[in-house]
């Protein structure tokens, strides 16, 4: 091995002893070891191995594990502590503004693991409740994780958007007498965008030279479609067709495998036919036009013979806002600012849900923090009435599968959004247990981000979806759909067998700010996917009809207490 590898070995070592909050004097003696070696002239292979231990700064224990790794090219107590370093912590090493002593906090203060985790905790605001870390710190920490991230070439739909719409603008007017239409998973909704794609009638030759003139790599090239990459490491994908083909390819390019396959099937598809737009292709079978992002499942033709094409939910059916955070807890403005930004926006109620006491990395809060919340939400429904402002929490689901708060305090609230923020590393069984023991309690009214996922960053705890669903239904309890763009959770592809068993939805924003309410237009995007309308989204009920949902609701508590 080289100096410098020997070096980075332990100078890795450090960070990790540091970063495990072992011993301080030996993490700085790895440190010094590894200063040592890199200014060393010539290279410690080339020594004798009883002349290592003589170098000034090296001992006998340094000594000994140069000659191992000298002589196995491994270092043993190096690998213990990678063996025990979650991936995701080793990662963090690589963002700028994070050294050891930080990422050990994160680690072991607010239970992170992954930098997805890590990225959302600043969106909440929560690095700054921790020493060291202030609003400044925060912000970059942020700002490094979202540069990282866009080298990696998987993107969040929320992520690429900007872009993706740009990109398509620069190149219509660049190319302003050919046809360019975005195809592919991004005009499809999907969530994760792993390549922008296009169906134009730019040549393949014309394409290449202009892309590579500009600084982009060819990566991939057949008969069909030309890929580039730039220095943004978003994949541009072209396919590149005759006039009289192109509205044919955008049809095909923008449906799933699935969907083709069923479309053959059930169709009497012509080839040869050439249509000016995709809504003909459609007519001439006799079938309502589908959009892309229903195209995703074959079920969907069934539906489409029958006329059975959902009104799918848009943004002007989102009456209220149900689910966000104020400066009570972990969020970055104040109750009244969230209540006056939500009367700007036209929306008829705001349902303020901060933390319950046992998120204290969030600010939870205490009861007599509940109880001043609720003097302070009269006095602003009195203020800026017709609005109004429902008195709710997120309501941890402690690992029993008990909510945070006793009965006598749960009764107070409005609405009770129940979610898991703590233990998630559960089995599917533990998982279970706690999620189906929170919905049966009678003060629950809506399940939170149901597996506790983080989009391209954490998987959720395992769960049975149908079981989930089929309790909701039993005890009238609302799922949500997360809309944050990391969240979306529940998976859209869950939400039509939970609209067959009656279940409502609801998208909510769960902002941490007024920024924080636009989300709600994502979650719009992949509720679209499963044909999700209004009538079956919480969100979208009027003021009158939330207050009659909260009646029935209500109805829950007060049977549950007569019964005991």
């Amino acid at each position: 091995m080289t100096n410098d590898a020997i070096a980075d070995n332990f100078s890795l070592l450090s960070k990790l002893m540091d970063i495990h909050r072992e011993n301080s004097f030996k993490a700085k003696s790895y440190t010094s070891a590894a200063f040592t070696i890199e200014k060393l002239t010539g290279q410690l292979s080339e020594l004798p191995r009883e002349k290592i231990y003589s170098i000034k700064g090296i001992g006998e224990s340094i000594g000994n594990n140069i000659v191992e790794q000298l002589e196995s090219g491994q270092l043993t107590l190096l690998n213990e502590y990678l063996k025990k370093t979650p991936p995701g912590i080793l990662e963090m090493l690589s963002i700028k503004g994070i050294g050891p002593k930080k990422i050990a906090t994160i680690w072991h203060e607010l239970s992170i693991e992954t930098l997805g985790e890590l990225l959302y905790a600043c969106e909440e605001n929560r690095l700054t409740l921790y020493k060291g870390f202030g609003n400044k710190t925060q912000q970059s920490i942020k700002e490094s994780i979202l540069f990282y991230i866009g080298t990696q070439g998987n993107y969040l739909y929320q992520q690429i958007e900007f872009f993706a719409v740009n990109v398509d603008a620069k190149l219509k007017a660049i190319f302003n007498n050919t046809q360019f239409y975005i195809t592919g998973s991004f005009k499809r909704q999907l969530e994760i965008i792993e390549q922008l794609d296009w169906v134009t009638t730019v040549e393949q030759q014309t394409l290449k030279s202009f892309f590579l003139r500009n600084g982009y790599q060819l990566i991939e090239e057949d008969n069909h479609q030309v890929v580039f990459v730039g220095q943004e490491n978003v994949k541009l994908g072209f396919y590149c067709v005759a006039p009289d083909s192109i509205v044919k390819q955008l049809f095909v390019t923008s449906s799933s495998q699935e969907f083709l396959a069923e479309w053959h099937l059930f169709t009497n598809n012509n080839a040869s036919t050439n249509f000016k737009n995709e809504q003909l292709i459609f007519s001439s079978n006799q079938l309502p036009f589908i959009p892309a992002y229903l195209r995703e499942t074959g079920d969907i033709i069934a539906s489409s013979i029958k006329g059975n094409i959902p009104e799918v939910i848009t943004t002007s059916d989102i009456k209220g806002i149900i689910h966000c955070h104020s400066s009570w807890s972990d969020g970055n403005n104040t109750l009244e600012e969230m209540v006056i930004a939500a009367i700007e926006k036209g929306y008829e109620y705001l349902v303020i849900s901060d933390h319950s006491k046992s998120a204290f990395y969030a600010q939870g809060l205490t009861v007599d923090r509940v109880l001043a919340q609720h003097l302070q939400i009269d006095e602003l429904n009195a203020k800026y009435a017709p609005f109004k402002i429902f008195k709710s929490i997120e309501s941890d689901i402690l690992n029993d599968g008990s909510l945070d708060y006793d009965d006598d305090i749960l009764k107070k609230f409005d609405l009770v959004i129940a979610s898991i923020h703590s233990n998630l590393k559960m089995p599917f069984e533990k998982a279970m247990s706690r999620l189906l023991k929170a919905i049966e309690n009678p003060y629950t009214a809506i399940l939170g981000h149901m597996t506790g996922r983080l989009l391209l960053s954490r998987n959720g705890y395992p769960i049975n979806h149908l079981q989930i669903i089929d309790a909701c239904a039993a005890n009238n309890v609302v799922i949500e759909l997360n809309a944050h763009p990391r969240r979306l959770d529940i998976d859209w592809r869950w939400i039509k067998p939970a609209i067959d068993k009656g279940v409502l939805l609801s998208i909510n924003p769960d902002a941490h700010s007024i920024e924080g309410y636009s989300d709600c237009r994502f979650g719009i995007l992949v509720a679209q996917k499963a044909g999700l309308t209004a009538p079956n989204n919480l969100s979208s009920f009027t003021l009158n009809q939330f207050e009659i949902f909260l009646a029935k609701q209500k109805l829950k508590h007060t049977s549950s207490e007569c019964f005991f």
